[in-house]
């Protein structure tokens, strides 16, 4: 396997993080070489600074509609714009699982789309994230089919705010759904190496983790 270290976004994203604590969280990602860091919207331009200079090429992921997504189409445009602006290279995007529960299917494709197509306009990805612990195994394959549909890059299993994160049965569920080309982020609960491996195995491509420096550090 690849170095873990290349599958981590190293992430925070609590209310109370300052700039001191990002500042902590680039330092660890430069040291550790993980693949991206994940940060609040209002951090992005503030991370893109501390990692200007870094001479391995670390990703600057932000979120959009966090953590509930159901924020309006508009709002989550000029949101994901903005971060774009201000250096954000992978937008995690909270599905509209409101709109996604009213089975408005066209409606929810419709505002990924968009988004998505920003984001490849910049160079940029888009991570969806669909909150699999609201989700039946019905529910798991439209949404699934949504977000291959509308172009996104990945599709994320969780926020972290819902009563359940990553599973790995949902994982391999996910892999075996959509198409090769879309990748698949597990977060939300993954604390140890073994979990990580364990979530990587089952197909996910990034381990979305604030315990990354844990982790890699493990024997």
């Amino acid at each position: 396997m690849t170095s873990l270290s290349a599958y981590i976004d190293h992430t925070l994203l609590t209310a109370n993080a300052s700039e001191t604590d990002i500042r902590k969280l680039c330092e660890e990602a430069w040291i550790h070489q993980f693949k991206a860091v994940c940060v609040a919207p209002t951090y992005v331009a503030y991370t893109a600074e501390m990692l200007e200079f870094c001479p391995v090429k670390i990703e600057i992921a932000t979120v959009i509609g966090f953590p509930f997504g159901y924020s309006t189409k508009a709002s989550k445009i000029f949101e994901a714009n903005n971060a774009l602006e201000n250096g954000a290279t992978e937008l995690d995007v909270v599905m509209n699982i409101a709109q996604f529960k009213s089975m408005a299917y066209l409606s929810v494709r419709e505002e990924l789309s968009q988004i998505a197509t920003l984001a490849h306009e910049r160079n940029a990805m888009i991570k969806v994230i669909i909150e699999t612990a609201y989700m039946d195994s019905f529910d798991l394959h439209t949404a699934c089919e949504i977000c291959a549909e509308a172009n996104a890059d990945f599709v994320k299993t969780s926020t972290g705010f819902a009563p359940q994160g990553a599973d790995v049965e949902i994982v391999r569920k996910m892999r075996s759904i959509l198409p090769p080309h879309v990748k698949i982020k597990a977060s939300g609960g993954i604390k140890t190496k073994e979990q990580a491996i364990a979530m990587i195995e089952a197909g996910a491509e990034r381990i979305g983790t604030s315990a990354g420096v844990a982790m890699v550090s493990a024997s």
